[in-house]
């Protein structure tokens, strides 16, 4: 009866060191895959460009990660295209169309005022170079609603005029196009403030 009893021990022992392997391997394995497809899709969110011959790595970010650089960036194109003239129609024709890829009707709306009132001719026969600066752009990502604030300088033949510009809007996804590189579109587009802050006289030679 001892050695059965022994005998019974020692296959009760056997099973379950064996049962324990086995867990082990079980749990072994499933950590493996488990591991494998984490490290897969990292892998996939790495991609390789070739610079020349050297191989860098970028990585790939989704939308929301990058919602205020590309919105910002979108906003202050949009502005750049709208109000950097030159004396030149072709120039404002081709710049004019190009913002007008990135706004809905509102920015057309305010461009069809300004031709009608004469703003765009004025700047051809008195020879007038528009430029304009950022200085921030408040970006709201809940509602999508933004302020940009700028200076737009006007260069006269006897004068330099400096003017605060601010507007506000609101930005909508839509498709990436060659024409609209950040897939957003602005709508309800409005001049909140557009007043002068200084004016220098140009030296006369």
């Amino acid at each position: 009866m001892a050695v059965l009893k022994k005998l019974e021990n020692k296959i009760k022992l056997v099973l379950i060191v064996s049962s324990l392997f086995l867990i082990g391997c079980v749990v072994i394995s499933l950590g493996s895959i488990f591991a494998a497809r984490g490290m897969v899709a990292d892998a996939h969110k790495k991609i390789y460009v070739l610079d020349g011959t050297v191989p860098i790595l970028v990585k790939q970010t989704t939308i929301d990660e990058t919602f205020d650089v590309e919105a910002k960036s979108h906003i202050e194109m949009f502005h750049n295209l709208f109000f950097t003239l030159a004396p030149d129609d072709k120039y404002i024709d081709y710049t004019i169309k190009k913002a007008m890829y990135l706004i809905d009707e509102s920015g057309l709306a305010q461009y069809n005022t300004l031709k009608e009132n004469g703003f765009y001719n004025n700047i051809i026969g008195t020879s007038t170079i528009c430029s304009i600066f950022c200085d921030s752009i408040k970006l709201n990502k809940k509602d999508m609603s933004f302020t940009y604030y700028g200076r737009q300088r006007i260069e006269r033949r006897t004068s330099i005029l400096m003017r605060q510009l601010i507007t506000a809007g609101k930005l909508r996804r839509v498709p990436r196009t060659e024409n609209n590189p950040h897939g957003f579109l602005i709508y309800n587009w409005r001049t909140i403030a557009n007043k002068d802050l200084s004016e220098t006289q140009k030296a006369n030679y």
